[in-house]
């Protein structure tokens, strides 16, 4: 199952403008504003959803992780140990080890990879059994 997917915009105030209307009469509203500082340098991204779960986020990117990125849903932490482990061995360059993030939440348990193309593959455990 797909937890969410996200890519790069050349202009994110323009975009995010343009998405809040856009998604708006869906009842998809922007849930969460994360800033380049937070990421480590990664961009700056805001995340829209529903019900408290940001699932669409589109963000300033960098040009040498792609356009892309894709989360995964994990049934536990060890099933995103695996995820990046078996990633990096199938050639997929780490973008981020299997770890705690809490600036997205406190139990956000996840791993980044690098696919062939650049693209930003997640396996993401939120705590407890997958839903």
């Amino acid at each position: 199952m797909i937890d969410h997917i996200g890519f790069a915009v050349s202009d994110l105030s323009a975009a995010r403008a343009f998405y809040e209307r856009a998604l708006a009469p869906l009842g998809i509203l922007v849930l969460m504003d994360v800033t380049e500082q937070m990421t480590g340098g990664h961009g700056a991204h805001t995340g829209f959803g529903k019900d408290g779960k940001p699932f669409f986020w589109i963000g300033t990117g960098k040009t040498a992780s792609g356009s892309a990125h894709v989360a995964f849903v994990a049934p536990d932490r060890a099933t995103v140990d695996e995820f990046h482990r078996a990633a990096v061995a199938a050639g997929g360059r780490d973008n981020g080890a299997p770890g705690l993030r809490p600036e997205y939440h406190p139990d956000y348990y996840g791993a980044f990879v690098l696919d062939p193309d650049g693209n930003n593959i997640e396996a993401v455990n939120h705590g407890g059994a997958a839903e």
